[in-house]
């Protein structure tokens, strides 16, 4: 029970400290600060966490881990290229744009407050999930659907959709499912047009 609680409470301060990064920025915020919203001490905070930057990394792992995975169950049961391409436009958008919008922006934008040995480690996480888009786009690259450069397009797309975090508000005119099949028919026009014109063996790139 006592690990329960504790991952609880550690949850708990993720999330404040999430929330005070991104408002603040990490350079502005002290532990005293995320202590005072969590209404405990900050030897307290402490006890969870060495050190404030330590609790920038885990913030950042769990906003790429969380993306990750949604993308992962996004995925689950699709084989055609266009419905692939697709589902991880929606999915990434989902899980930016959701609960941990807080923690998505800090991942996405506080990357200059890491030491060199703290980038490395978050980057590698994120490398991990940008290589999930590599699959897809090479095979669109391999049909002719998108441009050849297939690292140019991954970072074209997810930068694109990362931007969202800075405009998008879900009270607008858009839903997350009706601005995913949006910027997928913008990021991947050709995908989505021949969608409806080629076989399925054909678009998915695992014909006979």
């Amino acid at each position: 029970m006592t690990k329960v609680r504790d991952n609880g409470r550690k949850d708990a301060i993720l999330a404040i400290a999430a929330g005070q990064f991104r408002r603040r920025g990490f350079e502005r915020t002290s532990v005293r600060d995320i202590a005072e919203a969590l209404g405990m001490t900050s030897g307290s905070l402490f006890y969870h966490f060495a050190t404030k930057e330590e609790l920038l990394v885990a913030v950042m792992e769990g906003g790429v881990r969380d993306i990750m995975q949604s993308v992962r169950d996004g995925l689950a049961g699709e084989t055609r290229l266009p419905e692939r391409l697709l589902s991880m436009v929606r999915s990434h958008l989902k899980a930016l744009l959701g609960p941990r919008l807080d923690a998505m922006t800090v991942l996405l934008y506080e990357w200059r407050s890491l030491s060199p040995a703290a980038q490395s480690r978050v980057l590698a996480l994120r490398d991990a999930y940008e290589a999930l888009w590599m699959e897809p786009i090479n095979e669109a690259v391999v049909l002719g659907l998108v441009e050849s450069d297939a690292v140019l397009v991954r970072q074209t797309v997810l930068g694109a959709l990362n931007w969202t975090a800075q405009w998008y508000r879900p009270e607008g005119r858009l839903d997350v499912d009706a601005l995913a099949q949006s910027m997928y028919a913008m990021l991947f026009p050709r995908v989505a047009a021949a969608s409806g014109a080629k076989s399925t063996s054909t678009l998915s790139g695992r014909g006979n």
